[in-house]
């Protein structure tokens, strides 16, 4: 794999609107190489036997019993509310309809 050089690090400072001195510059070359070489050692790894995972861990979601339980009748809930209607929060529509 080739290096990245100065003059394209130069480029995306400019595509970025980076002000990079000239120590900078050569600075970000190394690191970026570093960084290009490792994604390319990570792919070399990749099989294609081995499933993606997002985690490195088998998780499950534990949930609880979804039980009725007593709560606030919607007369007091909204009571606070600026808005209510039919037993809800009134709030500015966000969305036009087309959506």
């Amino acid at each position: 794999m080739t290096a990245i050089t100065r003059d394209e690090v130069a480029h995306l400072a400019r595509l970025s609107r980076l002000a990079l001195g000239e120590d900078e510059l050569d600075h970000l070359a190394a690191q970026l190489d570093q960084i290009i070489s490792a994604v390319a050692r990570v792919q070399e790894v990749a099989a294609e036997d081995i499933p993606p995972t997002s985690h490195a861990l088998p998780l499950t979601n534990v949930y609880r019993a979804d039980e009725v339980r007593p709560s606030l009748p919607p007369e007091q809930a909204l009571a606070g509310a600026p808005a209510a209607e039919e037993q809800r929060f009134r709030v500015p529509r966000i969305l036009d309809e087309e959506a």
